[in-house]
């Protein structure tokens, strides 16, 4: 499954890009504070994200348990979509900005770990990539 791969790869560079969004845009905005105004620096960016990584990592995972057969690396993903879930819709109003952001780099990671590990599974097993 060549698409396995592709999708691994995809989810990570999501997972990696939104953790670098939540680290460096605090930063960004206060050396330049007009990226504020920008569509990346709202919370519908966090929305955004979800709706990309959430069906690439569900084909993804799923593909992938399919072909490997450990299907523990579904633990990691629901773990990590789930609190990217929580964070976005309600994070902020219940726990406030810097929780929003704990949660989303934890759930970022949970994703990417469930991605690395379906990768190197499929890898191991001589799945096509």
């Amino acid at each position: 499954m060549m698409y396995t791969g592709v999708l691994d790869k995809s989810a990570i560079g999501l997972s990696m890009f939104c953790v670098l969004h939540c680290i460096a845009l605090p930063f960004a905005v206060i050396m330049v504070p007009q990226l504020a105004a920008f569509w990346f620096a709202g919370e519908d960016f966090h929305l955004t994200l979800i709706y990309l990584v959430l069906p690439t990592s569900i084909v993804g995972i799923g593909l992938g348990c399919r072909r490997h057969g450990s299907y523990g690396v579904i633990s990691w993903a629901l773990i990590g979509l789930l609190t990217l879930i929580f964070a976005a819709l309600y994070g902020h109003d219940i726990f406030g900005e810097m929780a929003e952001k704990i949660l989303t780099l934890l759930g970022g990671m949970f994703v990417m770990t469930a991605h690395i590990l379906n990768f190197r599974l499929c890898r191991s097993c001589d799945c096509d990539h």
